[in-house]
């Protein structure tokens, strides 16, 4: 009998196992699974019988490829405002996430995007395989990365981060640990194992072994990435201080690789790829993920009322004619004070996210990095 439960709970051992259980859909998140996580999370925090926590995803498709865009874009058609309490729990949850003070194991494998990455890329141990593809896909529906993704983003090494988030392109296992999206390349066909592994920790590392000794034990070399070859042009190009100038720089290279992202650029919606060089720039002189969160929701929050994403959703997903009408219709006719619009604070009647402590708290873990190394 199938369980039809959006979210999978299983203690094996001394580890939680979550599951995210809407393989149909490839896993999208809906509020409910997101609540079901964070309750999980914050019990596995307090029981003392729980030493790790492993989260995957049910069927062989992915992890997860993100929120359920055609509930949030229902809601947006509608003037509705249930989107928005969607992202204040989930951007909560990512925070959780990130702080858990126990090893938490997220396997990515297969699709992860959006939402997945959120769900994923903040763990303290992050596991692709040779089928990973993880991507922040969202400035072709007229969005802006988030989920602490622009956080994650502008960590990448020189400005692969800002290449993927204007592009949404998505990297496999090698680009994704390059960028700092994930830890270790596990081969898909050891998931199985790993897993029991991880529920047993005594085998078939050794007594005393810990999680991350686990997982290392199963990790391999992943399959060739294409990025590091890339980093001369996509360093030069990205450092300009403009979409319309990295578009030139691009066009300007010699790089025929280039000059087809600069195509491919064109085809987003003008608006969201200002916004989104604004957040990635921002997030970097950030001190904390939950500084970036709360600047995120207030992204989200005016770009939810945008017709943009309506549209993007429209043509990307429900129409699939892939022929958006972006307003404004090209870079040069986005208003400089919209972009800067979408990082004030929300008005009467808002609620900010509010996750950061005040300015003036500098305390020690804002600048503590979530996964190892990968400051912002």
């Amino acid at each position: 009998m199938n369980d039809d439960r959006p979210v999978l709970l299983e203690t094996r051992g001394t580890c939680m196992h979550l599951t995210l259980n809407r393989p149909k859909a490839l896993n999208a998140l809906s509020h409910t699974m997101v609540r079901l996580l964070d309750e999980a999370l914050a019990r596995a925090e307090q029981d003392e019988a729980i030493a790790s926590v492993l989260l995957s995803g049910a069927g062989d498709r992915g992890l997860c490829a993100g929120g359920d865009i055609r509930a949030l874009h229902d809601d947006a058609r509608a003037s509705g405002r249930a989107s928005l309490e969607f992202w204040r729990d989930e951007y909560r949850l990512n925070a959780r996430i990130a702080r858990f003070p126990k090893p938490y194991v997220a396997l990515m494998d297969g699709i992860v995007m959006g939402g997945g990455v959120g769900v994923s890329a903040h763990a303290g141990i992050r596991v692709v395989t040779e089928r990973s593809r993880v991507a922040m896909p969202e400035t072709a529906i007229g969005f802006v990365p988030d989920v602490g993704g622009t956080r994650l983003l502008a960590a990448a090494p020189g400005e692969l981060g800002t290449h993927l988030a204007l592009t949404g392109r998505s990297v496999g296992a090698a680009d994704a640990i390059l960028c700092g999206l994930a830890d270790h390349h596990v081969p898909g066909r050891l998931l199985p194992a790993l897993t029991e592994a991880l529920g047993t920790p005594t085998a078939p590392a050794g007594p005393g072994a810990s999680v991350a000794d686990i997982v290392q034990g199963f990790a391999t070399d992943p399959p060739a990435g294409e990025l590091g070859a890339q980093r001369d042009w996509i360093d030069d190009c990205y450092a300009a201080d403009t979409v319309e100038d990295i578009i030139r720089k691009l066009r300007a290279s010699g790089v025929p690789a280039a000059r087809t992202v600069a195509d491919e650029l064109l085809t987003k919606s003008p608006l969201a790829l200002k916004v989104t060089l604004a957040a990635v720039r921002r997030a970097a002189r950030l001190a904390s993920l939950e500084a970036v969160l709360d600047q995120e929701f207030r992204v989200s929050s005016r770009a939810f009322e945008h017709p943009d994403f309506v549209e993007g959703v429209r043509a990307r997903i429900i129409d699939k004619d892939n022929a958006p009408q972006w307003k404004p219709g090209s870079l040069a006719e986005v208003d400089e004070q919209e972009v800067a619009r979408f990082f004030a604070p929300l008005g009467p009647g808002e609620q900010e996210l509010a996750l950061a402590p005040g300015p003036a708290d500098t305390s020690a873990r804002d600048g503590q990095d979530e996964h190892g190394g990968q400051g912002g």
